[in-house]
């Protein structure tokens, strides 16, 4: 695997991503044309289309949803554990002044920035897309899904 960076960094499941919904939108844009071009069966093809969207509208929002939700979760635990090695303290005070991207963002820089970004998110605010850009020693996440 190449080395990871703020290019890199986004993860994708093929079978999902490249199969799965591209099939989805295939059958739904034919069930479309279906319904223009094959007037004895208009109906039908205009039912086929809504159970493909609704099919394709489910994939995509529970996968994202439960994904998501477990995967942020991780990320808030991993951020209070990291802050507690590095300052022998609690974060509660300091995680309430964070935004989720700005904590998920400070998973990619290694200790040392970690300090620096972490003092320039509560202070100057900066977002969560900012603390990736200015890291530059990328510390990768290989575990992600």
């Amino acid at each position: 695997m190449e080395s990871q960076n703020y290019k890199n960094h986004r993860k994708f499941y093929p079978p999902h991503h490249f199969i799965y919904l591209p099939l989805l939108i295939l059958l739904e844009v034919f069930g479309i044309y279906k319904i223009f071009n094959d007037e004895e069966h208009k109906l039908t093809w205009i039912l086929f289309s809504i159970v493909i969207f609704l099919i394709f509208y489910l994939a995509f929002m529970l996968r994202q949803h439960y994904a998501i939700g477990l995967q942020n979760r991780l990320v808030r635990l991993e951020f209070k554990q990291r802050y507690f090695e590095i300052f022998s303290q609690r974060s509660d005070e300091v995680e309430e002044k964070l935004s989720f991207s700005q904590i998920a963002a400070l998973r990619f820089a290694y200790d040392d920035e970690f300090k620096d970004l972490l003092y320039k998110a509560l202070h100057e605010k900066i977002s969560g897309d900012e603390i990736k850009r200015s890291i530059k020693n990328w510390r990768p996440d290989q575990h992600r899904i």
